[in-house]
């Protein structure tokens, strides 16, 4: 059987022998170091599938795509790039990549998506070039669960479907939000945002929707709310999930209608906004208790976007602390600082409750505060050693003996069983851990232990008296 032509283009040899070596077996491959060398072979070959870095000297990889789509439009090309921003991903989809893979990969991967990309039948069929998306900045990560959020946008970002955001407080709902709008139709439109939870109630109506004049006391003019300040661009209501049931029932009317009355008006006017919405909440809890109407939940729900916490994605402190620091120096007109490798494991481990936030305003402050081109320990605001989350050695590493030797000694004075009793906690702890590190699978977590599986069963039904 005739094996698929594969092209793969990347100025990394490197890169492309692994390739090579992955894909070999199932694919008939060739491999260019440069965009214009594949452009070039173009004019008398055409692969059934290529495979490109964005980053190469010369034609870069969206370029070469750029091409590539006028020539053969529909062809599958797979965007590789160690610059995993959201700019690249969405640059790679709106040009007509079937997939993007931030680099590095493994080869499990680049296989799956290459007899992926080559049995897939749904591929654009557009053969206009799309326009670039405008720059976002801010929204950078390699972690995998970023990567999906750059990927659904990319994906939908020719359609008008509603979108429900959901993460923590200080993820980047609203960033995310903006990028959605910008790589929309409706991206020549306004973006308005209101957040939800900062207005008050008898207010909200008047926010949304507007007013007529004479409509309440205070009234002495008309007013044009934010639905319609949004016609024909994007509503972000942020914080949905604090919005009052009265007005949800209005909303739900409108999203249901697409039309809606100013406060005290009786004309109805058109709404042709699409709505993006976010919350840090439990909608469905909210649900449960009566708070929040599930019709409406399932009118928002149409596509979701679960943004991971910082915690969840420490891979990516690194580069959003040099990203801030840099904007940081750039906004106050003071020399960029850097940080020591001590310091940068410390802010790596620590928890940041106020995620990308918390972590933005931070690199301001050291920028301001740190009295030395290099950022150090000594630097870091006292509260974030005060919260009982982590303390370090002279080495960077997280310094548990000495805190272990603390509560020792504290229990020395106040337990006559102290072995037993630290013994039963250090136990349960690496029960804990091992069972949240497995998934709550008690044979995994067992072997984690080097115990059996009825032993950790034993212990676990112990430490419960």
């Amino acid at each position: 059987m005739l094996k698929s032509k594969l092209w793969v283009v990347d100025d990394e040899e490197s890169i492309r022998t692994i390739c090579r070596s992955a894909l070999e077996e199932s694919f008939s491959i060739e491999t260019f170091p440069s965009g214009s060398e594949a452009l070039l072979a173009l004019n008398s070959d055409k692969p059934d599938l290529i495979i490109t870095d964005i980053k190469m000297p010369g034609m870069s990889g969206l370029e070469l795509l750029q091409k590539i789509s006028e020539k053969f439009p529909g062809l599958p090309t797979i965007v590789m790039t160690a610059h995993s921003d959201i700019d690249n991903a969405l640059s790679a989809y709106k040009g007509g990549a079937f997939e993007y893979l931030p680099k590095p990969f493994d080869v499990d991967t680049i296989k799956t998506l290459a007899m992926k990309a080559l049995n897939n039948t749904d591929l654009r069929e557009s053969d206009a070039p799309e326009k670039a998306p405008k720059q976002s900045s801010k929204i950078i990560g390699q972690a995998q669960s970023l990567q999906n959020v750059f990927k659904a946008i990319g994906k939908i970002s020719n359609s008008d479907i509603t979108v429900l955001i959901r993460g923590e407080s200080g993820t980047g709902k609203e960033l995310i939000a903006q990028a959605v709008h910008e790589n929309s139709l409706r991206s020549s439109k306004p973006f308005v945002a209101i957040n939800v939870a900062a207005i008050p109630h008898d207010l909200l109506e008047s926010e949304l929707f507007g007013h007529e004049k004479g409509a309440f006391t205070g009234a002495q003019a008309q007013r044009i709310g934010r639905f319609e300040q949004a016609q024909e661009g994007t509503l972000f209501l942020d914080e949905i999930g604090d919005m009052h049931p009265e007005l949800q029932t209005r909303l739900l009317r409108v999203l249901s209608s697409q039309e809606f009355y100013r406060v005290g008006g009786h004309r109805p006017i058109k709404s042709d906004v699409r709505i993006i919405a976010a919350t840090n909440q439990s909608i469905e809890e909210l649900i449960k208790t009566s708070k929040f109407r599930e019709d409406l939940y399932h009118r928002l729900n149409v596509f979701k976007l679960n943004l991971p916490p910082l915690r969840k994605r420490r891979e990516d402190i690194p580069a959003l602390i040099k990203y801030f620091l840099s904007a940081a120096s750039k906004e106050l007109n003071i020399d960029e600082k850097s940080i020591d490798s001590k310091t940068l494991d410390f802010l790596v481990a620590f928890d940041w409750p106020g995620n990308v936030r918390q972590l933005e305003n931070m690199c301001t402050y050291l920028t301001v505060m740190s009295a030395s081109s290099e950022i150090n320990l000594d630097d870091l605001p006292d509260d974030m050693f005060d919260n009982g989350k982590i303390d370090t050695k002279d080495d960077g590493q997280i310094n548990w003996e000495d805190s272990l030797k603390q509560f020792i000694r504290t229990q020395l004075t106040e337990d006559k069983d102290t072995l037993k009793t630290v013994g039963l906690l250090m136990e349960r702890i690496l029960i804990d851990e091992s069972l949240r590190a497995t998934n709550n699978t008690k044979i995994e977590a067992a072997k984690l232990l080097g115990w059996g599986r009825n032993t950790l069963a034993r212990k676990i039904k112990d430490l419960q008296k």
